[in-house]
């Protein structure tokens, strides 16, 4: 009965020793910020921003005209021809709201469509040096509130040497 007990406690303790895990930090919106293609997504984004302000300004200026051209005729249309220019009206006014709503969430899908290579980009990287360096866990630094960090741990420099961004000292 004693060897098979402390048999037992051998085996949980080897089987501890084993399953300790490595974790390690990243700050991905550091390392996002010194990739060179950054500048194109932005680039991109702002391409795509001006082309909905333009798309509205278009609307804005359909919306104006076709009031001008009721204020115009008011006097010589029919009832149900007015009813119906005001309906249209009323259907530009709400088109435009609705664009002007929707504008800022189309701007973001359009963000994170652009950002999504980059990230994969990173999130490779990390995966390579996480595997090649036996980490179990990595933690975001800028997302999960860590109190302490201890500099050893830390894979930024790691993967912005391993995607070929230039690390500056001090980070």
């Amino acid at each position: 009965m004693k060897k098979i007990l402390i048999s037992i406690l051998v085996f949980a303790a080897s089987f501890q020793l084993n399953a300790q895990s490595k974790t390690g930090t990243i700050d991905t919106e550091f390392i996002l910020s010194k990739m060179p293609e950054l500048t194109q997504v932005q680039a991109d984004l702002k391409a795509y921003n001006k082309k909905l302000e333009d798309e509205l300004k278009i609307k804005v200026e359909g919306y104006q005209a076709k009031i001008k051209e009721y204020q115009d005729g008011a006097t010589t249309l029919t009832e149900p021809m007015k009813k119906t220019k005001q309906e249209e009206i009323i259907g530009l006014e709400n088109d435009i709201a609705k664009f002007r709503q929707n504008g800022s969430q189309l701007v973001q899908l359009e963000q994170n469509k652009l950002l999504q290579p980059l990230y994969g980009k990173i999130g490779k990287a990390l995966e390579e040096i996480a595997k090649s360096e036996s980490y179990t866990q990595v933690f975001t630094i800028t997302t999960s509130g860590l109190a302490y960090i201890d500099p050893n741990y830390d894979l930024t420099k790691k993967v912005m040497t391993k995607l070929g961004i230039k690390v500056e000292e001090g980070k």
